[in-house]
C-alpha cells in the first residue's frame, strides 16, 4: 500500500453518519445544520420542528426518530463544552431535508442522498439471500477502502503492515483465527477470497467490524501501527462478544457460500432475461 487510499466519492452526509454502541445509525442535528449551511444552530431549530410535525403527521413516532442528546463543541483555545443536540434517524434526516431552505445547493444534494439511501434500504429488506450477499459485499468493499484510508493515516503504510492490521481484526472477530486460519477452518482454497464466500449474516458482522474500527481510529485520532492493530482487534472482539450475548452463531461456524462474483453474474443474467425484447 504505497499510495494513500482515497475515496473522493463519499457523500458528506455519509461521512457525517454515526453509529451508537448497538450499531444503530444516526446523524447529529448540529452536524446536519453545518452541512446544510446554517451558520447559527438556532436558525436550524425551526427546520427540526417542522420535520417533527411532518413525522407526526405521517403517523410515525417522533420519539423514535428525534432523540435528545448532547454534542461537544470547540469554544476556542482548545476548550470544549457540552451543548444540546438531537440524534436523527435516516427518516428524520429525510424530513429535515424536505423542510430545509430549498435555495441552498447542499439541500438538493441531501434530498438525492437520502432518497437514494432510503430506496436502497427498502430494496435490501425485500431482497433474497443472494441479492443481500451482493449488496453487502459491495458495501464491505467500499468500507474496507475507507478503513484502509483511516489505517494509513494512523501509520499502517506498507502492504505487510496492512495485512497484519487486517489479521488483527479477523483474530478479534474469529476467536483468534487469522486470514490463513479462517481459510483452513472453512475449507477454502488459497486462491479463494474469504469475503467472497460469506453469507449475508457473516458479511454484516464484518461490515460492522470495518465501520466501527474506522470510526474508532478517526474519533480517537489513533496513531501508530501497534495502536491501530489493537483497535482493530478490540472492535472485532467486541462484535464477537455481542454475537455471543445475542445467542448468535460464531462467524467461523457459519457456512461457506458460492463465490459472490458468480452470484452477481447470475443475477445480472436473470435481470437481462427479464427485460423486454427490443422491437
Amino acid at each position: 500500500m504505497t499510495d494513500k487510499p482515497v475515496d473522493g466519492n463519499v457523500s458528506p452526509f455519509e461521512q457525517a453518519r454515526q453509529e451508537d454502541e448497538h450499531g444503530n445509525e444516526f446523524w447529529s442535528a448540529r452536524d446536519m445544520a453545518r452541512l446544510l449551511d446554517y451558520v447559527e444552530y438556532r436558525n436550524f431549530k425551526p427546520v427540526i420542528d417542522r420535520a417533527k410535525q411532518a413525522c407526526e403527521n405521517s403517523g410515525q413516532s417522533v420519539e423514535d426518530h428525534f432523540v435528545d442528546m448532547h454534542d461537544m463543541i470547540a469554544t476556542g483555545k482548545g476548550a470544549r463544552r457540552k451543548v444540546k443536540s438531537v440524534a436523527l434517524s435516516r427518516y428524520a434526516c429525510y424530513l429535515i431535508i424536505q423542510n430545509a431552505d430549498p435555495a441552498k445547493e447542499i439541500v438538493a444534494l441531501g434530498q438525492t442522498y437520502f432518497a437514494v439511501q432510503t430506496r436502497k434500504q427498502e430494496l435490501f429488506e425485500q431482497a433474497t439471500e443472494d441479492e443481500r450477499r451482493v449488496m453487502l459485499r459491495e458495501e464491505l468493499r467500499k468500507h474496507n477502502s475507507q478503513l484502509a484510508d483511516a489505517a494509513y493515516q494512523a501509520g499502517v503504510e506498507s502492504d505487510i503492515d496492512f495485512a497484519v492490521f487486517q489479521n488483527h481484526g479477523y483474530k478479534g472477530l474469529y476467536g483468534g483465527l487469522d486470514a490463513k486460519g479462517i481459510h483452513q477452518y472453512k475449507g477454502l482454497k488459497k486462491s479463494q477470497k474469504i469475503l467472497d464466500h460469506m453469507g449475508s449474516t457473516e458479511l454484516a458482522a464484518n461490515l460492522f467490524r470495518a465501520t466501527q474500527t474506522e470510526e474508532k481510529i478517526r474519533r480517537e485520532s489513533i496513531q501508530g501501527k501497534r495502536e491501530a492493530n489493537k483497535a482493530h482487534f478490540d472492535v472485532g472482539a467486541k462484535v464477537r462478544q455481542t454475537i455471543e450475548e445475542l445467542g448468535g452463531t460464531m462467524p467461523e461456524e457459519l457456512p461457506t457460500h458460492e463465490d459472490v462474483k458468480k452470484v452477481e453474474r447470475r443475477l445480472q443474467k436473470q435481470q437481462a432475461e427479464q427485460l423486454p425484447d427490443e422491437q
